[in-house]
């Protein structure tokens, strides 16, 4: 045994493996601060408090679980919502055609979201006072509007959230940059129930996702006619939905108040729109970090920031 293997071999003692550092400069002292809002959005999102505020009850008064019908429905229209976000996303890219829906009501969601965004522009404010509307129409007339008035708020909430990543540097006609957009939803919130991602942090998100994303990033890339049905998209459609589902009971349940009323509605929708959107931003802004320094420094930085905040 050479001099220097007796040096690290000390009997009884188990020595600490150096770690190399990240690669790449260290985030700057702005970017840190950047990134530190955007972990604590990302890692205690708040959307109970935000609908419990707006319905003017708790959202544990009003109940943790939804009768089976309603959740029945809250599932159906969910994943009616997601498919109309990715065909709306989908449709943004360069030479794509993506086929329309498999119903009349999905046309009609799909075609009134985009009449709708037009018509009011573009701005934070514009998107949620559409929102805000929508919402109205759902305090009033209850459960039977959600199947037409989610697509059309999460449309909302899609078009919003890509003026936030286009903000942040994003090339929307890259179908991975188009598709994270539509990633967002999965990203809203820690509801508990009984799913996989229920309480996992954003990059466990991220990594459950990354292989579904990067098939349906694949084959958005490859074909210049889109049929949002293929199995790479039905399969993100699916995961995306099954956790934006969780986030969709929050907001019915809130909008179940008996006393909610239109004002209340429209209250619980800006509420959902202002959440999705803080999400939004907090998702592009370290996407954003990771093409200045790197994904391996980034991830290194958000967990020390995730540490120091408390929320490990």
């Amino acid at each position: 045994m050479n001099d220097r293997a007796v040096d690290l071999a000390v009997v009884g003692e188990t020595l600490p493996v150096p770690v190399d550092p990240p690669a790449g400069p260290p985030l700057s002292e702005a970017d840190r601060a950047v990134l530190r809002r955007a972990v604590y959005v990302l890692e205690k999102p708040g959307l109970a408090a935000r609908l419990s505020a707006a319905a003017g009850a708790p959202l544990d008064m009003i109940g943790r679980a939804l009768p089976a019908p309603v959740t029945e429905t809250v599932a159906s229209a969910t994943e009616g919502a997601m498919r109309t976000a990715l065909r709306v996303a989908l449709a943004t890219l360069p030479d794509k055609d993506v086929k329309p829906a498999g119903t009349a009501v999905e046309r009609i969601e799909t075609e009134a979201g985009s009449r709708l965004s037009r018509l009011l522009g573009s701005s934070d404010t514009r998107h949620k006072a559409l929102a805000a509307v929508t919402g109205a129409v759902g305090g009033v007339l209850g459960l039977a509007t959600l199947a037409v008035e989610l697509p059309v708020s999460t449309t909302l909430m899609l078009r919003a959230i890509a003026e936030i990543a286009r903000e942040e540097g994003e090339d929307l006609s890259d179908p991975e940059s188009a598709l994270a957009c539509v990633q967002v939803f999965a990203l809203g919130g820690r509801a508990g129930a009984e799913t996989a991602l229920a309480d996992s942090g954003y990059f466990a998100v991220r990594a459950a996702l990354a292989k579904t994303m990067s098939e349906a990033a694949r084959y958005a890339a490859h074909r210049s006619l889109l049929d949002a049905g293929a199995p790479p998209l039905v399969r993100l459609t699916a995961q995306i939905a099954a956790r934006f589902g969780l986030v969709v009971s929050q907001k019915v349940a809130a909008q179940a108040v008996p006393v909610i009323g239109a004002l209340g509605g429209a209250a619980v929708n800006a509420a959902f729109m202002d959440h999705f959107q803080s999400m939004g931003r907090a998702h592009f802004t370290v996407r954003r970090l990771e093409r200045a320094y790197g994904k391996d420094a980034v991830r290194a930085a958000y967990l020390e920031e995730k540490a120091a905040l408390g929320l490990g």
